[in-house]
């Protein structure tokens, strides 16, 4: 019975369920598209495109690994993937031909090579004699033979509009060369630019004496068996070499769609981060989505009141009132969370294409529309909006029905006890986690924090807003009441419409405190990144960037200039966390830089390219390289027993540390550069100003070397009657290389991209802006009778009118205080610890007017327009 009364309802209130409808439908949506990316991040393939011809592949190990120990004596190896290529001993080839099974194999060195407009890490350099592992042929041309004759891929010939017999400047970490044209292939790439050298000259320019990026291995054919047999049998023949050749340390076989990664090294830790941030998005979607769906079931059922009175009366019971309730919300939540979570789709890859477009994923990681997404966008808005109509319901089907109809009409602002015992949790909870926030020193572990903080509060706001926003009107009440007519109506009406006001008054706070909370985190650490820049970059001149070894030697030979420090940036592992570096030349660093060093001596810095180590614990280097525990105690992913990685290589030196990060002088640190060579350094200073400069500082000579782009970031000089024109005519020879004071590079180095997470989370303001106006439009399309009855006693649709912007006026600032103390008490919390008390809250003055009139003008026109209507036709009516 209660099932039908529910369709009629629904049936018969098409206008009433329509605030419900798109709150659910947005929030399907928003959820669908985030976990569309998390799907693609872990489903997600990346198509090989240089490496598409090879069967099989072997390549270095592209993660660190890391045995942790779990209870009742068990263990699990967690991995993360290492910042560059891993490369592997070029002697390894020779061995994996000799087996009967390998027709032939092919061998790849990947380095740097910048053709003019393009980027370096779009634009790499190989030996031809690798052309066979994408089937290239020449369509125009001939192979490489000089060491300045290079062959194009038909989409960088395109691309850079070069042909047969061109001439082009490119870069390279040796240095400048002038490249001749003498080939162009009949197969092109989209996701790189590939430059094809002579075998020879590409070794010399990778700079790996005696290894490799990769090898291509190619199946023999016998009569007996098929390409396809063979194919299939050829990757355990080579898995079965490596685990009896344990001096080849971290090897893997790769073969189908696993060859991607390899070739793309970036895509795992591009996949990391679609994971991560899809989790961390759609689980702050969840939040908001309940948050804006508990807000509009309760103001639906508050104009509803009247009706469930009626039903109490006439002898329904309090269940049945739940489960009319209940089934409204179910048969609503049904209709728009299919439709919303299908909706998602085109969104989600949409965000995708936004993340290509800045970067963040390669463009051959295609997205992958999965049906989990829409079916658990779909379950959990379904879910959601039943909860909420059921919790929302609870007190309207808890009154004895003798009270209920002057329950309906005088609607007691009372709270429940255990509304409010959940709001002082929640509060609670806010409370805790803003006080957290003053302990944590990364972006990666305070932002989750600060907006689940900013989404507590807001909460505890929604449970404990009535009594809070009868305060704030007694308060108001006074200026409002300037104006004789206006003033005093919306005084009175914000009076006795607590509850309303308060559903109003939420969804603009939420949307006032996470915009603030997006735009300023990332502003106050901007800011203080920029502070210890200026503070701490002494250098007169800065030029960049990806500049040559022999360009800061040049640099160095001209006349006045007294200090060049090169300055390389990238990624370590220190276990499984990852560290940002700046790698630095420490000859008179104190000349360019100044770190603000609380202990220690920066000229300390040394390290080594590399050093030969006996094995530890016994074991002998290396690894197998897939496939279960070899035989030598190291098992198939190149992990060894104790969990560090089976290598015969190590690099041993020195490094500066910044504070708060636990390290202390004289620390023997492991370890794991770029390329996953292990490192055992020694702290020898530690830093304050670590937010601008990294959290460690390395020798640049220990990191160029293991990096896939030994091109300097940067080059900082000092000296004496310095001039640009001076500079600038010893980089004549490196077209594209830039010169800039020390003031303009700062400015530069400051306007770090936050363009990801404005796309991420202004995804959530969206959908609370959304639900503004629809909270709004419920709000003052209920109100047709209260019109009508002020319009009966002489009130003029100009007087009604003015009421309404009296009281959007009013609910507009006590939102906006109450969004900027949200954030404000968050934020601090924020940048005390991401600077450790050296800078505060950096906020824009134009951003936060956007804000602000941005919010305002929803209010506005949320109320406008719905009250043009509400209040449109002859007195009495409505």
């Amino acid at each position: 019975m209660m099932l039908g009364l529910a369709l009629a309802t629904v049936r018969h209130r098409k206008g009433g369920f329509a605030g419900a409808f798109v709150a659910l439908f947005c929030a399907a949506a928003l959820i669908c598209g985030c976990g569309t990316l998390l799907t693609t991040g872990i489903l997600g393939q990346v198509r090989p495109e240089r490496y598409a011809a090879a069967p099989a592949l072997v390549t270095g190990d592209q993660s660190v690994h890391e045995v942790e120990k779990q209870g009742k004596g068990k263990t699990k190896v967690k991995d993360k993937p290492i910042a560059d290529r891993a490369w592997v001993p070029a002697a390894l080839a020779d061995r994996i031909a000799a087996l009967p099974s390998v027709r032939s194999v092919t061998t790849e060195v990947t380095f740097p090579v910048l053709l003019p407009g393009g980027r370096t890490s779009e634009s790499w350099g190989h030996g031809w004699e690798s052309a066979p592992l994408a089937g290239l042929t020449p369509a125009a041309g001939r192979a490489p033979a000089a060491p300045d004759e290079v062959v194009l891929d038909a989409g960088t010939a395109a691309r850079s509009h070069l042909a047969v017999g061109a001439t082009v400047p490119a870069r390279t970490a040796g240095g400048t060369l002038a490249l001749h044209v003498v080939g162009v292939t009949a197969q092109g790439f989209t996701a790189q630019s590939a430059v094809y050298f002579g075998t020879v000259q590409a070794r010399q320019l990778a700079g790996h004496d005696g290894l490799v990026s990769a090898i291509g291995v190619f199946p023999a054919q016998s009569s007996a068996q098929s390409a396809a047999q063979s194919a299939a049998q050829l990757p355990a023949q080579v898995r079965d070499l490596l685990r009896s050749t344990p001096t080849v340390p971290g090897a893997v076989v790769r073969t189908g769609a696993d060859r991607g990664p390899a070739e793309f090294p970036d895509a795992a830790d591009a996949a990391v981060r679609l994971i991560s941030t899809g989790a961390v998005l759609a689980g702050t979607s969840v939040l908001v989505a309940l948050l804006v769906v508990v807000g509009t079931f309760a103001l639906s059922i508050q104009q509803r009141q009247r009706e469930i009175a009626v039903l109490r009366a006439v002898a329904a019971t309090g269940r049945q009132i739940r489960k009319m309730i209940g089934g409204e919300a179910l048969l609503v939540g049904a209709l728009a969370g299919s439709l919303g979570a299908c909706a998602g789709l085109p969104l989600g890859s949409w965000l995708h294409d936004r993340f290509v477009a800045l970067d963040v994923i390669p463009a051959n990681l295609p997205v992958v529309l999965s049906p989990f997404p829409v079916l658990i966008a779909a379950a959990a808005t379904l879910l959601a909006g039943w909860g909420a109509a059921r919790i929302s319901a609870r007190r309207a089907a808890a009154i004895r029905p003798v009270q209920a109809l002057g329950e309906a009409e005088v609607r007691p602002p009372r709270l429940s006890w255990g509304r409010v015992l959940f709001g002082v949790l929640v509060l609670a909870g806010a409370v805790t986690l803003t006080l957290v926030l003053n302990v944590l020193h990364s972006d990666a572990a305070s932002s989750p924090v600060c907006f689940t903080a900013i989404l507590l509060w807001c909460s505890a706001l929604s449970l404990l807003g009535p009594p809070a926003v009868r305060g704030a009107v007694a308060v108001l009440g006074l200026p409002l009441r300037l104006s004789p007519v206006g003033g005093f109506l919306a005084t009175q009406n914000l009076r006795a419409g607590a509850h309303r006001l308060a559903s109003v008054i939420t969804p603009l706070t939420l949307l006032t405190a996470m915009a603030c909370g997006i735009l300023f985190s990332g502003s106050t650490v901007s800011h203080a990144a920029q502070l210890q820049l200026d503070r701490g970059d002494l250098a007169d001149y800065v030029v960049g960037p990806r500049v040559p070894a022999d360009a800061a030697a040049r640099l160095a030979a001209v006349p006045g200039v007294r200090t060049v420090t090169r300055v390389l940036h990238t990624q370590v592992r220190d276990g499984l966390t990852e560290r940002s570096v700046q790698a630095v030349t420490p000859q008179r660093l104190s000349d360019t830089l100044d770190l603000a060093v609380t202990a220690g001596d920066l000229g300390a810095l040394t390290g080594s390219a590399g050093t030969d180590v006996a094995p530890t614990d016994g074991a002998p280097a290396g690894g197998a390289s897939a496939g279960g525990a070899s035989a030598d105690g190291v098992s198939a992913d190149g992990v060894s027993a104790d969990g560090t990685s089976a290598d015969a290589s190590r690099v041993d030196g020195t490094l500066a540390a910044a504070t708060g990060l636990g390290y202390h002088l004289g620390q023997r640190v492991r370890l794991t550069l770029p390329d996953g060579t292990p490192a055992e350094l020694t702290v020898v200073a530690l830093y304050a100003r670590g937010l601008g400069f990294g959290d460690l500082t390395l020798p640049h000579d220990l990191v160029a070397a293991h990096v896939d782009v030994p091109l300097d970031d940067e080059v900082l000089v000092r000296g004496d009657g310095l001039t640009r024109r001076a500079l600038a005519s010893a980089l004549a020879a490196d077209p594209g290389l830039g010169v800039l004071d020390g003031a303009t590079a700062r400015a530069t180095q400051s306007s770090t991209s936050t363009e990801i997470g404005y796309v991420m989370l202004g995804l959530i303001v969206a959908f609370v802006a959304i639900a503004v106006l629809n909270t709004l439009a419920m709000s003052i399309t209920d109100r047709r009778p209260e019109f009508a009855a002020l319009r009966l006693v002489g009130a003029t649709r100009r007087q009604v009118r003015r009421m309404l912007g009296w009281e959007t006026a009013a609910a507009v600032l006590i939102a906006t205080l109450l969004g900027l103390g949200i954030a404000l008490a968050v934020l601090t919390g924020y940048a005390d610890g991401i600077t450790r008390g050296t800078a505060g809250i950096a906020v824009p003055p134009v951003q936060l007017g956007l804000v602000l009139a941005g919010a305002a003008a929803l209010a506005t026109v949320g109320t406008w327009l719905p009250a043009r209507a509400a209040v449109r036709g002859p007195r009495g009516r409505g």
